[in-house]
């Protein structure tokens, strides 16, 4: 067993900090060594047809490895930091929208690619997150395949629909896709990479053999940066360039805001477009108060790129959350020029910083995932710019206190997108923090909702504990609802609370 150095364990961009000392050449190649002679052996317990394709999949997951050994630690030099060029971020409401007569034209120039490997697990539901219902029992997947239609109908033009699965999604997914047959809607699917988790002690794979269905913990999907790699092994990125397609516009499948949007692609494909492409373009919104941890741009050694948080020194957190410094974060709704992305693949100058993510298993294992996001790609391309669009283009579902605002009046549903109500006075959305022992599952919140409350008008809510709502509630302002240990609330059928908080034994006081 290989005895490694307990500080040189962990190293690329840690989600928990350590301090990383030099492994001596030596012991990182042993390492290497190691890691690809137990590879090997996984292999070896495959079918010989199904080899290759995997052997393929197992080298870029030993390269991954042979980077992170490589890795000097998470943080980048800070004093590296250039101030952001005027022309770095487009503003939004500068675009022009295009001419009805070009927007066909335009569309058959596009993918649309949505992240899709993500499960409800977190939400307490089985299967893959997409197939979670959000609005009129309609899914992720179903407003997704409504708004490409609609696209597809309106305009006479033929987008494709593309979903990178992984191993956790791809099955039900495929089943799933089957009830759009009948839609104007070409729907693709490919499977993003399948890669051992790491034991933290001797930095070998938990795994042993390779019948994944049989140990699911010890596999993992490697992040969305994996989708460069994935997406070209898959023939779709050559079949889509055949076709004369010019960009995809990526985004998480759990982002309802991420709708195609027809200035920016004008300003990609359309009469607006540069004399020199933008080959990557990232839409970015302006931070608030609850973004501080999402990722910015930055300008460092004369190119645009993603800094996550996970690589700023320590002594520096607290300049990244100022939202002052650094104004803008990372929507993670993408515009990349395809044949770019085929350039970038083919002289091999893709280069994404390593994120470690660190897991317990539930054997009590301590493992380690080696992952990369798809955004931290922006630098390896010419000509990327970053787009400041408006916040109801990031509207993702990642906690019921999410869904609770996509389910209400405060939205509108329209050819599979929301819209904000026009009776909403601002165009922010409230801010909700639901109690996550009697809220977090979507079923358990469904239960303590007789319907949906009315909340146009809500500026903040927090409930916490044992919390139910009669039909027709309406919220307002700041309402802060409260029941003790022990103790339940039921809100009234009817009730308005306005600038309200509500205690343990059902008073009522004004905030």
């Amino acid at each position: 067993m290989l005895d490694i150095p307990q500080e040189a364990k962990i190293r690329g961009h840690q989600r928990a900090p350590s301090d990383s000392k030099e492994f001596h050449e030596l012991t990182k190649r042993d390492a290497l060594r190691l890691l690809e002679n137990d590879v090997d052996r996984l292999l070896q317990t495959t079918e010989p047809a199904h080899r290759p394709a995997l052997q393929a999949e197992m080298n870029r997951f030993a390269e991954l490895f042979g980077r992170f050994l490589q890795e000097e630690g998470p943080a980048l030099d800070w004093n590296k930091i250039q101030k952001l060029p005027e022309n770095a971020v487009m503003n939004y409401s500068n675009l022009k929208s295009p001419k009805n007569e070009q927007i066909r034209n335009m569309l058959d120039k596009l993918v649309v690619i949505k992240l899709n490997g993500g499960l409800g697990t977190s939400m307490g539901c089985h299967g893959p997150k997409s197939v979670i219902p959000v609005r009129s029992d309609l899914t992720f997947l179903d407003l997704t395949v409504q708004q490409i239609e609609h696209l597809n109908k309106t305009y006479d033009a033929n987008v494709p629909l593309v979903l990178m699965n992984s191993f956790n999604t791809d099955e039900d997914t495929e089943k799933i896709v089957r009830k759009y047959k009948g839609f104007r809607v070409q729907i693709h699917t490919f499977n993003q990479s399948c890669f051992p988790r790491i034991s933290r002690e001797h930095f070998l794979p938990v795994a042993k053999d390779f019948d994944i269905e049989k140990d699911m913990e010890a596999w993992y999907p490697p992040g969305h940066g994996d989708f460069y790699d994935t997406f070209r092994n898959s023939g779709l990125l050559k079949k889509f360039i055949g076709e004369g397609r010019e960009y995809c516009f990526l985004s998480n499948i759990d982002n309802l805001g991420a709708t195609v949007d027809l200035n920016i692609l004008n300003k990609l494909v359309g009469e607006e477009r540069a004399s020199t492409p933008f080959e990557f373009v990232m839409e970015v919104t302006d931070k608030t108060r609850a973004d501080v941890k999402g990722g910015t741009l930055i300008q460092m050694e004369n190119k645009l790129r993603l800094l996550e948080i996970a690589q700023v020194p320590k002594e520096h957190v607290d300049d990244f959350k100022s939202v002052k410094t650094f104004k803008f974060f990372n929507t993670n709704n993408i515009w990349a020029n395809l044949s770019a992305i085929d350039r970038v693949l083919r002289e091999r100058t893709l280069n994404m910083e390593i994120i470690v993510n660190n897991k317990t298993l539930e054997n009590g294992l301590r493992v380690i995932q080696l992952e990369t996001a798809v955004g931290a790609a922006m630098k390896c391309f010419d000509g990327a710019i970053g787009i400041n669009v408006p916040r109801s283009r990031f509207l993702p579902v990642k906690k019921s206190s999410d869904l609770l605002l996509v389910m209400s009046n405060l939205y509108t549903l329209k050819n599979g997108s929301l819209v904000m109500s026009p009776q909403r006075m601002f165009p922010t959305t409230p801010l909700v923090k639901l109690g996550e022992n009697h809220f977090s599952k979507v079923k358990e919140f469904l239960g303590r909702f007789a319907n949906i409350p009315d909340i146009i008008e809500l500026d903040h809510l927090t409930v916490s504990g044992d919390v139910t709502f009669g039909r027709g509630v309406s919220l307002r302002g700041t309402v802060i609802i409260i029941a003790n240990h022990g103790d339940r609330i039921d809100i009234p059928a009817g009730a308005i609370l306005e600038n309200k908080i509500v205690s343990g034994n059902m008073r009522i006081l004004d905030h």
